[in-house]
């Protein structure tokens, strides 16, 4: 997972891509590939 201070450049790489807050922390996922998540805070 990799930890970044903009999470909008994680978002627009893929369509299903999905930010979700989660105890104070803002992660983006993806359902598709799952490998791909960031995490913000």
């Amino acid at each position: 997972m990799k930890v970044r201070n903009s999470l909008r450049s994680a978002k627009v790489r893929h369509k299903k891509c999905q930010v979700v807050r989660r105890r104070g922390r803002v992660y983006v996922i993806n359902k598709e590939d799952r490998r791909m998540k960031t995490r913000q805070g």
